[in-house]
This record gives structure tokens, sequence and C-alpha cells, in this order.
């Protein structure tokens, strides 16, 4: 259901209209995400004569990091004296107050646009309805909930921070058809497939850091790092390492790495790496210090030790699992833990099921996205 201050009728001539204009400005918003944080990815498109069949695009934008100026003035820049009468499509409600940059709400007011169409609301108390309110006390028509589902997964991560006070988890693995992540032998090949890696890269370069233990730092010795996307950039490493035993000169440790580790572990030798020290008791505790660093989303790479503890203490968010047609017999199961009967299983919702060359990937959500 639209939220509106349109006429009535207005709304339903206008829904396909909006829909495809706001789906262009969630494509821009897709460019910002792992770059924004702790400010959410939002994209905007100013858009003249959207009533008719075509409409004209005059301006476009996305938010390009914290601190910089956001969607909504990059698309009014482009659009220029074009902006005037226009509707603006913004997946996010326009702030409302002073940061380190102007309200945005004020922004349209002052740009003449005659009509805002957002997909969600801001979940930040500080918007959290006063930037559509202040829109429309300045006579613009504004209506909210076009794409809202779209929207609010996009921007999980910054949703998490705000109102839980930790980051949004992705745990990502990969396994065979009879449940292995791993064979018993060591350095004979990975699970997925070319295709499921190039997907893994996309992921590592949209999301905040990137998280494995002490054990696959050991044994793998993993840069997780992002290649093959053009324009890409690393995620930060987060090592959980309770005694941190591990070497302070593995390839993962680099500029704004994080060791989580017991907050009576010795760990010079990291900080004179240069490596941030995170001393947390228990997971949530390291959770919401990752989200005190800026951190809004976390894709928790594994192994299977660092896995099953999330997911014991339902701390996983959101699954993203290959599924390989390969059969290994013995081998390593992706996660442990106390028996449970059927009815006490983890069940995803929103599941999504794509075929990613030889591999099947399915994704779907163990917990609800925030909204307001």
């Amino acid at each position: 259901m639209y939220e509106t201050n349109a006429p009535p009728g207005r709304v339903a001539a206008d829904v396909p209209v909006d829909e495809r204009f706001m789906t262009l400005a969630l494509e821009h918003a897709v460019t910002g995400l792992g770059r924004t944080a702790p400010n959410p990815p939002v994209g905007c498109v100013i858009v003249q004569n959207h009533q008719q069949h075509g409409g004209e695009v005059v301006g476009r934008g996305f938010h390009p990091k914290a601190g910089g100026p956001h969607a909504e003035v990059f698309a009014l820049r482009e659009a220029g004296e074009q902006a005037r009468g226009a509707t603006a499509y913004v997946t996010l409600e326009p702030c409302s107050h002073h940061g380190r940059t102007p309200p945005c709400a004020d922004t349209l007011i002052a740009a003449g646009i005659a009509r805002v169409v957002v997909a969600a609301l801001d979940p930040n108390p500080q918007v959290a309805g006063e930037g559509v309110q202040r829109l429309r006390d300045a006579g613009i028509v504004v209506e909210v909930g076009v794409l809202e589902a779209h929207a609010v997964r996009q921007q999980a991560g910054f949703r998490s921070v705000i109102t839980r006070g930790r980051p949004w988890v992705v745990a990502k693995y990969a396994m065979t058809l009879d449940g292995k992540v791993a064979a018993v032998r060591e350095g004979n090949g990975t699970v997925s497939g070319e295709v499921a890696r190039e997907r893994t890269m996309q992921w590592r370069n949209e999301l905040d850091a990137i998280a494995v233990g002490s054990g696959t730092l050991s044994l793998d010795d993993p840069a997780l790092t992002v290649r093959g996307v053009p324009g890409g950039r690393d995620p930060r490493p987060v090592v959980f390492d309770r005694r941190a035993a591990s070497d302070p000169h593995a390839r993962a440790w680099r500029e704004g790495a994080v060791l989580v580790t017991a907050p009576e572990a010795r760990a010079d030798a990291h900080e004179a790496a240069g490596i941030t020290v995170l001393r947390a008791d228990t997971l949530p505790d390291a959770l919401r210090g990752l989200g005190k660093l800026g951190l809004s989303s976390v894709l928790l790479e594994g192994g299977p030790t660092l896995l099953s503890a999330f997911f014991a203490q339902g701390l996983v968010d959101e699954v993203r699992v290959f599924l390989a047609p390969k059969l290994l017999g013995a081998g390593l199961s992706p996660l442990t833990g106390p028996t449970r009967s059927m009815h006490e299983a983890q069940t995803l919702r929103d599941v999504t099921v794509e075929l990613l060359g030889p591999d099947m990937l399915v994704t779907g959500l163990l917990s609800d996205i925030p909204r307001l």
C-alpha cells in the first residue's frame, strides 16, 4: 500500500511508471554498496513529465561515500533548471537534519521539485518521517512505499546498525550435494565453479567486511580481496581469533583489518603491525564493536567453526549457499552443533534459487530487515 498526499486516483495511474523509475534509482544505489557505511546506499533520479509513457530522466545520482554529497544532490546538479516541476525518485527518505551535509529535503524544496516518490522511510530517529513531512509542508506531493521491499533489502546493513547496533551478517559457503565444504585431504580444489566465484567477488565488493576464523587464516592464508570486478574495492578483513595466536603477517592483514579476540589475549604483535584489535567477551559484543567501527555489513566466509558459532547464537541474518553437483563422501560439513528435530530447524524466508554455471545458488533471510 502506498502512502501519499496526492489527490484521490493519482497513485493507481502512476504505479507502473513509478516502479520503472524507482527501479532505475535502485540500480544507481547499487554503485554505492560497500562504500557508504555508516551511511546507507541511496539512489535518485529526477524525471520530467513522469505522467507520460516515456518520461525524461534529467538527473541521476547515488551516494558515493559517507561525508560526501547525497544522491539527491548529484541528481539535482545534473538536472539543473530542469528539476523545477519534476519528480524525484529516491530510494530512501530524504534527510531532514544537518549532519556532515545539509538536509536533502531542503535541497529538493529549493530546487523546485514538484513531486517526490520515496521507496522507504528512514529508520534513523533523526529523520524517521520528518523528511517526508517537511516536503509535504512545502506543498510537494510525496508518495511512499514504491518498491519498498527492494529498497529495504538493499539498505539492510544501515538499518541493522541503526536499529540493532550491529552489522547485517551474511553467511556464505559452498558445499557438495552431500553437504561437504571440503575434502579430508588439503589442497585438493574448491567446491564451486568459476561463475560462483565471480558472484562471490561481487559480494565482497558490495559488503563492508569479510570475516573468517583463525583456523581458515592459518590453513589457507587467504587474501580476502576482490578480484576480477571492474572498479572493485576490498572489504575490511575481520579475523576471529580468541587467543590472538594467528600470524600478524598473514596476507589478510592489510589496512583497516580487524582482529577480534578475547579481553585477556595478548595481541601486541598485531597492534604493532597496525591491526585494529577489538576485544569482546561474546560474539554479540563483537558485532556491536564492529558496528561502532563503522561497519554495516559482514560477509561471513567461515570456516565451519565460526559459521556454526554464529548460527548457534542466532547471529546470521542472511544465507547464501552454493550447491555444487558433486558427491564427496567423507569430508568436512559446514555446520556442527547439537542434534535437533526437524521442527527446530531454522527456516529461510524470501528464498531465491538461481543457476550459476553448474552450481545452484540458494539465498534467503533468517532475520527480518528493520523498516521503521
